[in-house]
Parts: structure tokens; sequence; C-alpha cells
């Protein structure tokens, strides 16, 4: 069965886009990445997700995917962005994370708790030079929302709890962390960029 590394130590994600690939290409695997992690030193997604594929492919000699998200809240400028998963310090403590965003928010009332995930995922196959006319690619995903002013649910990762997307899979509105895995696949901001992503993949 091919391979293909995806840049990350987290199990979570590789779980995730896993089930988000086999819609697609059911005979390839996806693998967590042993190796080193680079500094994500970028000031966008595309930029550290490149780097992480890269590294990847390199450590590894697999095709290698790379995802750089996070949450983008609309009256803070789109912060915490890239910083999503250190918002609360480089410990990377996602529990804190919440919590901060939470409370910078608490004064602030809908309609203007707008928001959006962004995913960004680079491909990068072993050997391939950087640049544009290379075979490395990125592609990316928003998916629109809003925060909720209280956590619920205890599925998905990270911000999942308080995220409200404006499309729901039912007529009962809900947070991603009360969503099944297979709708949260189905909508997520890494499924979108990866629809995008998917012929390419069709190729290794």
């Amino acid at each position: 069965m091919p391979k293909v590394v995806l840049a990350t130590h987290n199990p979570h994600k590789v779980e995730e886009f896993q089930a988000i690939v086999a819609a697609a290409r059911p005979d390839l695997e996806v693998v967590g990445y042993d190796g080193p992690e680079p500094v994500e030193d970028g000031t966008s997604f595309a930029e550290n997700a490149l780097t992480k594929a890269r590294a990847a492919a390199s450590h590894t000699g697999l095709p290698a995917l790379a995802d750089d998200s996070g949450i983008c809240v609309d009256v803070l400028g789109g912060s915490p962005g890239v910083f999503s998963a250190y918002w609360a310090g480089h410990a990377k403590d996602a529990a804190a994370n919440l919590r901060l965003l939470l409370d910078q928010l608490s004064d602030i009332r809908d309609p203007h708790r707008t928001a959006q995930f962004v995913s960004t995922i680079a491909l990068v196959l072993p050997g391939a030079p950087a640049g544009p006319e290379t075979r490395e690619h990125v592609v990316e995903g928003v998916w629109p929302g809003r925060l909720a002013f209280a956590p619920s649910g205890s599925g998905g990762f990270g911000y999942d709890p308080i995220f409200v997307p404006d499309e729901q899979p039912s007529s009962v509105e809900r947070s991603v962390g009360e969503w099944s895995p297979e709708e949260k696949n189905a909508a997520s901001h890494r499924s979108r960029a990866f629809r995008a992503l998917a012929p390419l993949l069709a190729t290794l």
C-alpha cells in the first residue's frame, strides 16, 4: 500500500487525515512523522506548512503532507491565526488556549463573534527542489462560523468545543465538539482543503 507521511506528532490529526484521505484514496495510508520538528517561524499558514512538509519528506523519503491551521477571529484582526497552538504560551496547552480566547472575547456579543477555521495543506515530494515549478503544492480550506460563549461537547480537539459552523448537519445548532467524527470530516476546513488536493494525491 502506498504511503504518505503527515508532518505532525499529533495522533488526532493523523486519524483525522486518514479518514479524510480514505474517502478519495482508500489505498493510500497516512503515517505519522517521527522525525525532529522544524522551527515554525513563518508568518503565514502556507510558510509553516511548507516548512513542515519539506522536513518530513527529507527525513522519511516519502511524499509528505503538512497542515498548518488555526482559528481566525474577526474581531481580533484574524488572531490567533498562525499562533493558535501557542495562544496561551509555548506549552501548546489546548485547554489553556481555549480558556484564554474565551476570556478575551467575554465582552463581545453576537453578531461580532464571527470566526473561521483555516487549513493550509502542503504536499511535497521527496527530492523536489524548492520553487514554483516543482512538485510542491499548497491548498487552503476555510470553514466559517462563530464562537460560542462556553465549550460544549467532548469530541474533536483544540478549539472545536467553542466553534459553531455556519452550516450545520442537522436542524439543531451545535459546536464541533458535539459533532460526530464523520460529520466533522465531511465539512471541516481540512476536508475543504483536501478536496482541492485530492487530484494531486491521485498521481502518487
